[in-house]
């Protein structure tokens, strides 16, 4: 028995230190950026292109074009991945040609984020002859954050409880109805997570951007324009010494812009969760 109390304690100390260190590592990283960061961040630095290589100047246009990017790769992304999501978990029965997709999408999930740009590059900037442009690496982005938002919806979608379906379906309501008014909301939370995960990867990608979106320093005026990212603009300024200053700060802004990303969605999602509940 005490054997038993001793290994259990052993345990919970174990893990506590364990997320404790992943808390301080977590922290330690984001203090250190944002103490560098943040003095040299003004208004001035989010309004102004880069200049000199990104020696002078500020970040307006790489933040354009992350935006852009994201915009374009979730609007292509999450229509189609929570799609065959539902096809999977609502419309088909465990057969091959399930076991296809998903091994596809696992495959797919796990294959390096430069061979999604070699494959963008050969295939939507030289074949189709969209050139590095937002609108090239947007598509790139969308085949790559394809996979996780699959399988993530799906698992979101099969975590609804079946008494939901079977009550919807006793009440005399079709199919689809109970997809969209039962079962999606329902699992609303678990999609969204997903695709908010999907979108940090799109906000933190380089390599797959370099090759399909470029890393032009204007301003983007159309989705056929270059662009740099903001991740890419940070790797190229510290990668090559040019400023660490704008370097620390560029950084800054892409924490500051993901937490805005996951604060916001997560209040919409509640929001949403709420207005059906009432209903």
């Amino acid at each position: 028995m005490r054997k038993s109390l001793i290994a259990e304690r052993a345990a919970k100390i174990i893990i506590w230190v364990a997320a404790v260190s992943v808390l301080i590592v977590l922290a330690s990283v984001i203090l250190h950026i944002m103490s560098k960061g943040l003095p040299v961040i003004d208004w001035a630095f989010l309004t102004t292109i880069p200049k000199s290589m990104g020696r002078e100047g500020g970040v307006s246009s790489t933040i354009v074009g992350t935006l852009l990017l994201t915009f374009v790769a979730f609007l292509i992304a999450a229509p189609f991945g929570i799609g065959t999501a539902f096809y999977l978990a609502e419309y088909t029965r465990e057969g091959a040609v399930t076991r296809i997709i998903r091994f596809c999408a696992e495959s797919l999930a796990g294959i390096p984020s430069i061979v999604f740009g070699l494959f963008g590059f050969i295939f939507f900037v030289m074949y189709l002859g969209l050139g590095w442009s937002i609108i090239s690496g947007g598509l790139t982005l969308a085949v790559m954050i394809l996979p996780t938002i699959i399988r993530t919806s799906e698992e979101a979608i099969r975590a609804v409880p079946d008494i939901y379906r079977e009550a919807s379906f006793s009440l005399g309501a079709t199919k689809w109805q109970t997809i969209t008014r039962v079962v999606f909301p329902a699992a609303l939370p678990g999609i969204a997570n997903g695709v908010i995960l999907s979108v940090g990867r799109c906000v933190a990608e380089t390599a797959a951007v370099i090759l399909t979106a470029g890393s032009a320093l204007r301003m983007p005026t159309s989705l056929f324009s270059s662009t740099r990212s903001m991740a890419v603009h940070f790797y190229i300024l510290a990668r090559e010494g040019i400023s660490m200053d704008n370097a620390y700060a560029t950084a800054a802004l892409l924490i500051i812009l993901v937490f805005i990303t996951n604060f916001g969605a997560n209040m919409l999602i509640n929001r949403y969760i709420a207005k059906t509940v009432k209903r």
